[in-house]
Formats: C-alpha cells, structure tokens, sequence
C-alpha cells in the first residue's frame, strides 16, 4: 500500500483529515515521540491528544505489516508461476491479514497432508472431474477404474475414489467466500461448552465453569481469560458447537451446482469430511483466538488505566515518612526517610508473631518518630499488615495521650512490586549497604512521596492493579504498560536534578542509557544550572534534546522557564510576550497573580501571529506562566490518612465508611476500608438502580469514595460494598 493509500486508509477509519494523518505519520518517521508531538506540535496535526496519536502509530504499523506480507504473499505466488492479474488485484486491496492468508491459502507451501499424496498418485484429474460436477452419465465407480495403479499406491476404485475426496476436502476448505461465510455463522452462534476436566480444583477457583455454556458473542472478557487459564490447568475441558445441519447445508449450496452428476455423492461426502476434519477445527481455533485477543486487549486496557490512576496518585511530598514492610517469623522492616525520600534510618522490630514484642516494639518507633519528626507511616499490605497496623493504631493512641502534638497519622501501601524492586540492580546501586528487605521497605515509604518517581522502578506488570496479567499477550501489555508510564511521566513532568535514571528513561527522546549518563553528569559536576546544560551530556544531541527539554524543570535555574512546560524553542516567544504585558521574567513564579489580569486585554490569534507562533503554543505559554512548576496531580484528592483500625468484628450492614479504591475490574472495585480484607463494589452496586456497563465510568484506583455495607461473611474473609452518600448515583 501507498503513503497515500496509508493515509486514507488511517482517516477513513479514525475519521481524520487525511492532512493530520500525513504531518503525524511524517513526524514520527522522524524519530518525534508521541508525548512531543502531543504537547508541542499541535499547530502541525490539529491539535491530536496523544490517545489519537497511539491510534494512528498502531494501525500505521499494522497497515506497514500487511504491506509487507503483501509483497512476500504475491513473490511465493509469481515463483509458482500462478500469480494472475485478477489474484494481484484482489491481494493488493486486501484489508486485513486474515484475509490476505484467506488468499494465500491454496497457494502456500504445506507439510504432507491426505491430499498432497493423493495429487502424488496422479488422482487430481479425478478430483477435478468430481469438483467439475459435469460427469451426467455412467457411474463414479467407472470412471475412477482409469485411475487405478498399484504401483502408484492406488490399489482399487474405492482408494482412487478416497485420494480424489481427500483433494476435494482440501480445496473446499480453500474457498475464501466459503470460509467467510462459516465464521459468520460461528460468530452469530458458536456456543462454548465448557466441563470439569479430571484435574482436581481444591479451591473451587472454576467452580462456576464445571457445566458452562455461553454464547460465543456474549462471553465476557473476564470469563474468557479464566476458562482459558482453567483449560490450561486442566481443570476444564472447552469445545465450540454450532448447528453442523445448518453449516453443511450452507457449503452444499455454496459448491453444489449439478446435482445430476454422477459425483455428487463424493462431493457430498468430500464436503462433510473437509467440514469436521479441515475447515471446522481450524475456524474453532481461529474465533478461539480471536475471541481471547478481544479479551487480552480488554484486560490490557483495564490494567492501562489502573495504572495511569496508581501512577497519577498525588504525592504526600516534604513529608517525613516512616516505612514499614510486616512480617512474621524474621520481624517488620522499618525505615525512615526526610521528605526528599533520602534514607535516615533502618531497624527491625517484632510486634508480630510468634515474638510478639508489642512494648519494645511502640518504644522503638516512637522513638525514630521523635528524632526524624516523622508525620506519616506506611504498613505494606503483604503477610503481617493487620497485626502490624494494630500496633501502629495503638502507638498513634498513646502518643495521642500523652498530648505529644504532633498529627500523626498511617495508611496502607500496596506493596506489589516493592521485592522486585528490592532485588533490582538499581536498588543496589541506591543503597549497596543495605539488605534487600530494607530497600523494599524504603521503596514503601518512597511511593507514598511520589507514586510515579517510585513506582517507574518497577516492572509495571508487578505492580498489581490488573487481572489476568499473567494470561495476556505479554508483548502487548507490556507496550501498552510502557505507553501509559511514558504518557504519566511526560505530562507531570521530572525534575532533571533529582530523578532517578529509571524516571529518565521515561522522558520522551531519552533511553536507559541517557537517564545513566544523565546522573553521571549529575554526580560528577553537580545540579544542571540550565536545560541548555543538557547538551553537555555525551550522546544526547540536538535531536534528544529538542524531544526531553519541555519535559524537564529546573526549579532553580537562572531562566525561570526552564521550570514550565514551555519549550525552549518559544523562549523569545514568551519574552516577547512578558515584554509586551509589562512583566519580567524574573518576577515569573512571584507575580503569576497578575497575569490572568495582564492576558484578559489579550487578543490570542493576533497576539500569535505577532509573535510568529500558532495559537496552541500561545496557549500552552499563557496557561504556563501562569503556574510555573505546577504538578498537575496536585489537584487530585490526596490518599486517605488514618489514626484508628476497625476489624471485621466492627462492620454492620448500612454502616458508611470511607475507603480508597485498590483495584478496578471487569465485575466491580475492591475497596480498601480499613480492615483487613477489601471490600467487594459490584457493579451491579453501582448504579443505584441503574445500569453500569463499564465500572470505570463510575470509579477509578486512588479514589476516595463512601461505602455503605450490605453484607459481611467473616468466615469467608468478603464484604459487600454499596456507593453511599456523596458518591451515589443520584449524588453525582
């Protein structure tokens, strides 16, 4: 396909002017970075966000595939010496790649099958005389005797008659029309049957799957993926039924022309055999995979946005935060950290069993609390939490009680992620004295700071907000998780002077290898004064730095824009248009209250053109000198503090609580409330009455909602959660 096929096919489809198409497709062949293109060339693709952008760069490079697979597909053809100008046409018009394969089919070399060494005994003429159906007098036994040859392997009419069958099979299953229509058919009326295997399931995990029928195109996304896990466990065995009737009398009308013929009977019989033994089987693995593709992309979109949630959660920064990783038997990791996340100080206590030392326990934090003026601690959610915030609960009681002063508080951390990281090479490097349980325990403390500069260390996948992570396709979760980190990262932005090289390689137009030499820089000649000190760093030249240099502030550089968004190739811009208001560039940061005064007289499109620049760029100047060094998640709720601990034994049915959202998925929420176990929010809980078709137009991982109580097993460790108060259906 053409670059001008490519863009009308990406317009057409994304309903798109074909010129947006082409300035998008020719910036990112130049090596631009979604996020830049996004942020600063608006005035080039019409203003496109970066969803759009994604959609443009995935079917570009579905669309660069097909093309390929095009050209390799029509090549094998041309050497067969069967390429016709009608099969070129159809193949360079193809669409997609099932259907480009759907053409390649009769023509691609196959391993040995029934009919390759039926065409081997010389039976093909044979097969075509009953493919033709022009044969109107004699008899199929007679005129298959001619075929007949032991030294071919052709012992008698009835194996000549087989072999000619076994050819027919083939090309029916080859009909490119035939097939199409067959999967509709799967489509609208596949029904998955689903049985207990022999494998035992000792947790009941598919216990709702043991006698399970659906159909195909009412499956969801979530019950494909466990029917699927549970087939692979063995625990289940999955087939796909349709109404075989109604299938082989569609392919009799679609091969049948001539019924008088002599061979209708073989090619009856050649229709049905091609149907349960060909065509069936590989169209039942193809809709099964279609149809699990649909659902790993589902998944991977909801573990998308639990991420780009978790990731954005705002930070609790200048706080001094003590962390804590529970345990039993080797005690609970405490570690304390300033409000720069550097580590202070370590130990390990026992409150937990078997030692349960409760006193010398509260003693010791009490004691890191008063030296580090610490105001908030953080228990990892892991084996030994409950305990662990009972006596963080008790300590808070006491010191309240003693009329100490000071506001202290805890929260639970999902601590998923935080062993990997410990175990990481850039956790030895940041702190190679210490043990590997200490570095997870500050990597706790730390993603209470900052969620997103901590959370980047770690390899999205563990960080444990989706489902069925393990299941999907993990090249595309992956890209997926990269983009989302990459698309957080660059809009809140990264202080070039204290981030890590993990959080580097995220910035658009760097690489993990950049953000090192980065730090080395850093290390050995001391805090950028300037972004323009970015050249300095060896391997990263004009190209990089024209994509990074908007994405990183400098909070104490001489040139106070290089702590905004704005780029520095609108940097004479933004001066000329300070000058033109009346403002100087050092007052920026300590007069932004004037602006919104000064830009009222503004006239935006002849102030654009004045300053030689496109309205967007004018814009993305005036919102940023306006909020110089914004965090962009600073208006988000902040995570949820508390100082008392409820348990099990404490919860009602009707009784409201606050609690923060952990994880979103297909059937609900699980809300942490402050006891041991999350709740359960089902999304037939969210509506009030109404229904909620996706759970994320109603929550989000990090919120703050109020929860009523509807049930409460404790035997079984659940509770169901209704929406209450504010956050009801009718409220909102």
């Amino acid at each position: 396909m053409s670059s001008d096929g490519i863009f009308s096919a990406i317009s057409k489809e994304l309903s798109l002017a074909t010129g947006q198409v082409a300035a998008v497709i020719s910036l990112l062949d130049e090596g631009a970075t979604i996020p830049f293109i996004a942020r600063y060339r608006q005035e080039r693709t019409g203003g496109l966000d970066e969803e759009v952008l994604r959609s443009i760069r995935d079917r570009l490079e579905y669309l660069r595939l097909l093309g390929e697979r095009k050209e390799t597909v029509l090549s094998s053809i041309r050497e067969q010496g069967m390429l016709s100008s009608e099969l070129e046409e159809q193949i360079r018009s193809c669409s997609s790649l099932k259907n480009l394969e759907d053409l390649y089919l009769p023509y691609k070399p196959k391993r040995k099958t029934r009919a390759s060494a039926a065409k081997e005994k010389g039976l093909e003429p044979l097969a075509g005389m009953i493919w033709e159906e022009e044969t109107t007098t004699g008899n199929a036994e007679s005129e298959a005797r001619a075929f007949v040859d032991p030294e071919k392997g052709v012992a008698d009419v009835h194996e000549a008659l087989q072999g000619a069958r076994d050819i027919c099979a083939e090309w029916v299953s080859e009909e490119v029309d035939l097939r199409n229509g067959l999967r509709n058919q799967i489509q609208r009326h596949g029904i998955v049957q689903v049985a207990r295997s022999t494998e035992p399931d000792e947790r009941g995990t598919y216990r709702e799957y043991y006698e399970f029928s659906g159909k195909l195109s009412y499956l969801k996304p979530h019950q494909i993926l466990a029917i699927n896990r549970g087939e692979r466990e063995g625990v289940l065995k999955v087939k796909l039924e349709i109404m075989e009737g109604k299938a082989l009398e569609h392919m009799e009308r679609f091969i049948l022309t001539n019924r008088r013929s002599v061979f209708t009977e073989h090619l009856v019989l050649a229709l049905k055999d091609s149907f349960k033994r060909l065509l069936f089987p590989a169209l039942e693995r193809e809709a099964r995979k279609e149809l699990t593709e649909k659902a790993e992309e589902h998944a991977i979109r909801t573990f998308a946005e639990n991420l780009r949630n978790l990731l954005l959660q705002p930070p609790l920064s200048a706080r001094t935060v003590m962390g804590i990783d529970p345990g039993y038997r080797t005690g609970c990791k405490v570690a304390v950290v300033d409000g720069t996340g550097k580590y202070l100080e370590g130990t390990t206590i026992y409150p937990t069993p078997p030692l349960k030392k409760v006193r010398e326990s509260i003693d010791v934090m009490d004691s890191l609390i008063d030296a580090h003026g610490v105001s908030l601690i953080a228990i990892g959610n892991g084996t030994g939490s409950r305990e662990t915030e009972q006596v963080v609960a008790e300590l808070i009681s006491e010191r309240q009680g003693k009329q100490k002063g000071d506001d202290l508080h805890y929260l639970i951390v999902n601590e998923a992620g935080a062993s990997v990281y410990s175990a990481s090479p850039l956790a030895k490097q940041e702190f190679p004295d210490l043990e590997a349980a200490m570095r997870g325990n500050i990597s706790i403390a730390r993603r209470v700071q900052d969620p997103l500069a901590e959370l980047v260390k770690i390899d999205p996948k563990s960080i444990g907000v989706g489902l069925y992570q393990h299941d999907v396709n993990q090249a595309n979760l992956s890209r997926k998780l990269d983009d989302v980190v990459e698309s957080c990262v660059n809009s809140v932005g990264v202080n070039l002077n204290s981030a890590s090289s993990s959080l580097l390689t995220y910035v658009s137009g760097l690489s993990s290898s950049i953000g090192e030499k980065i730090v080395a820089y850093r290390n050995e000649n001391g805090p950028f004064r300037d972004r323009q000190e970015l050249l300095r760093v060896s391997g990263l030249g004009a190209f990089r730095f024209q994509q990074a240099a908007g994405f990183l502030r400098i909070p104490n550089s001489s040139n106070p824009l290089d702590n905004t968004a704005i780029h520095p190739e609108s940097y004479d811009a933004a001066q000329k248009l300070c000058n033109s208001i009346g403002v100087k560039m050092d007052d920026i940061g300590e007069s932004i209250t004037m602006f919104p005064i000064k830009f009222r007289n503004i006239d935006p499109e002849q102030t654009a053109g004045d300053l030689g620049i496109g309205l967007p760029t004018l814009q993305l100047i005036m919102e940023q000198l306006q909020r110089p060094g914004r965090d962009p998640r600073e208006s988000l709720s902040k995570p949820l503090l508390r100082q008392e601990i409820l348990s099990m034994s404490d919860l009602s049915v009707g009784l409201e609580l606050e609690g923060t959202v952990r994880n979103v998925v297909d059937f609900g929420a699980f809300v942490d409330i402050g006891v041991k176990q999350d709740g359960l929010l089902h999304i037939s809980k969210m509506g009030g009455g109404r229904r909620v078709a996706n759970p994320h137009d109603v929550v989000s991982v990090g919120d703050i909602i109020r929860v009523a109580i509807l049930e409460v097993d404790e035997q079984r460790g659940r509770i169901s959660l209704e929406l209450a108060g504010k956050n009801s259906p009718e409220a909102l």
